[in-house]
């Protein structure tokens, strides 16, 4: 088999659907641009070896994530305190760790695509399975999968009950593929030197725009049936709390009380609309609940004159076996007083509340204020609230679909995320960071309130409409009606089987042309 060379053009291929990725997602958030990001990458990796197209891949992945995850150098440099000399680097090195999933996807294609049909067919399958497998790997680290950059596509999301995200990551890979095979099709450009026929180009795209349709109307009737059910449910009015505390003061112990009385007096504020329930951000309160009495005592007091439940983040401790453990957690109080639970969050941030490997990495500090490493809670654990449960996720948890599925499985009627994106300034995590949180909406059914420090907070419904939202860096507080449903849906029921089953295709394929190739050999021979 004849096998061309990377070049320049085909550099600039691979980088362009790079950046073509990184558009889809916000800031920028021309999400349309996802439907065609990878053709150019396919264009460049015709006729190429499974190594030279890893390669490719690898530049495109790497020009994606450099341009995506851009924001994390600027925070380890203010809050991790590490020069920029070494935060380009640490940047560096965990963006190639996430191009390596599109190396070996390009590597795949190349290797798995004898011809133009089998192309068409892999493509969707194997992008899911990489996808799941990112989720899976080393703690995993599913940040803007292809499917979340379609947030604001209401009607095709709503696929996500069934198949999770990896559903609309699917699609949109599919539509990628279909344009692909149109493109070989006008440009008589054949693949592997194998014809694409105007007949496979147009069975191609009607098998993507039937595929596309049924998915449409699926989301259409869904997105009814999901608001019919809501407008006869129970409803609790819940007022989310944007403290805008600054990152660089939140932990000063002389601002302890200022920034606790901040959130007091917009909860009193909040008072008007006579929430049930009042929602503070995670760590809101920079201190020891229970344990620092005179600041306790603050919070207990500001439930009471507000007269609502309080949910809010808080650093919490227990005594271990042979140390102090330390937790990033959540409490409900009620103005009686009374803690009508705990939750400690489940699954940490790498480098910000725990360090991996931190014998060979000693240079490298959490970002996270505390003493030693946190310790992980028990996953799906939800808190009981007059006749409901609620699932609460702390930060990049909400990244996680597992964790709000098993808290919907726990009969969670509401899911909140408390987060401090201050961390990110004004730059595109915040909004991602959201953007996502919009699936676990749809995927459970259950209205889903996110309170974040400086923004963006927002109230979402369960067909992932944001009701309401705020602008970053400003101190406010919102109240909304949201209803309490306990709607099962096959994704919370099943959880990534779909995508489970593309991993298996994808395995069955890759074992089939090496068994191949070898009978070729040996044929051969």
């Amino acid at each position: 088999m004849n096998t061309e060379k990377i070049n320049r053009q085909k550099l600039f291929f691979a980088a362009l659907s790079g950046t073509l990725l990184t558009l889809s997602f916000p800031k920028a958030g021309l999400f349309w641009l996802a439907w065609f990001a990878l053709v150019p990458l396919l264009v460049a990796l015709r006729s190429l070896s499974a190594k030279d197209g890893f390669v490719l891949g690898f530049c495109a992945g790497l020009t994606h994530y450099l341009t995506l995850v851009y924001w994390l150098a600027n925070t380890m440099q203010t809050y991790g305190h590490l020069p920029m000399y070494l935060c380009l680097p640490v940047l560096f090195l965990l963006a190639a760790f996430l191009a390596l999933y599109v190396a070996v996807f390009s590597m795949f294609v190349s290797r798995l695509c004898p011809t133009p049909f089998v192309c068409f067919a892999t493509v969707p399958f194997l992008w899911v399975a990489l996808e799941y497998l990112r989720t899976l790997l080393f703690t995993g680290f599913p940040w803007e999968l292809l499917g979340y950059s379609q947030f604001k596509v209401l009607p095709l999301i709503q696929i996500a009950d069934i198949f999770g995200v990896y559903g609309v990551s699917f699609c949109v890979a599919l539509g990628n593929a279909a344009l692909f095979m149109v493109f070989l099709a006008l440009t008589k450009k054949g693949r592997h030197a194998r014809m694409v026929t105007r007949r496979l180009a147009t069975g191609s795209l009607f098998t993507f725009i039937l595929i596309f349709g049924l998915v449409w109307l699926y989301g259409t009737w869904r997105m009814q049936a999901v608001d019919a059910v809501s407008s006869k449910a129970p409803v609790a009015r819940i007022a989310i709390i944007q403290g805008n505390i600054d990152q660089t003061i939140k932990w000063d112990p002389a601002f302890q009380q200022s920034s606790t009385l901040k959130y007091i007096n917009l909860s009193m504020q909040s008072k008007q609309d006579r929430p049930d329930l009042v929602v503070w951000p995670e760590t809101a309160t920079p201190f020891y609940f229970l344990h620092n009495t005179k600041l306790s005592q603050l919070v207990i007091k500001g439930v009471q004159d507000t007269g609502a439940d309080l949910l809010f983040g808080s650093p919490s401790f227990r005594p271990g076996k042979n140390s102090v453990e330390y937790y990033n957690s959540a409490y409900l109080i009620g103005p009686e007083p009374k803690v009508y639970g705990r939750y400690d969050k489940a699954h940490l941030v790498p480098f910000g509340e725990y360090i991996p490997l931190h014998k060979w990495l000693p240079f490298l500090n959490k970002m996270v204020e505390g003493v030693g490493d946190f310790r992980s809670g028990k996953q799906g654990q939800t808190i009981g609230w007059k006749d409901y449960n609620i699932g609460i996720q702390i930060c990049y948890e909400i990244i996680f679909p597992k964790l709000s599925r098993l808290m919907a499985q726990n009969n969670a009627a509401l899911l909140v995320n408390i987060t401090n994106d201050a961390w990110y300034g004004r730059s595109s995590a915040p909004y991602q960071h959201f953007s996502m949180a919009i699936f676990r909406a749809v995927e459970n059914r259950r209205s889903l309130i996110r309170a974040a420090n400086t923004g963006i907070s927002g109230f979402i419904d369960p067909a992932g409409r944001v009701i309401a939202s705020t602008r970053l860096f400003e101190d406010t507080f919102i109240t909304r009606p949201m209803p309490m449903l306990h709607i099962s849906t096959w994704y919370s029921r099943t959880g990534d089987l779909f995508a489970i089953l593309c991993l298996l295709a994808t395995l069955a394929a890759a074992i089939y042309s090496i068994v191949r190739h070898r009978n070729t050999q040996r044929t051969r021979l």
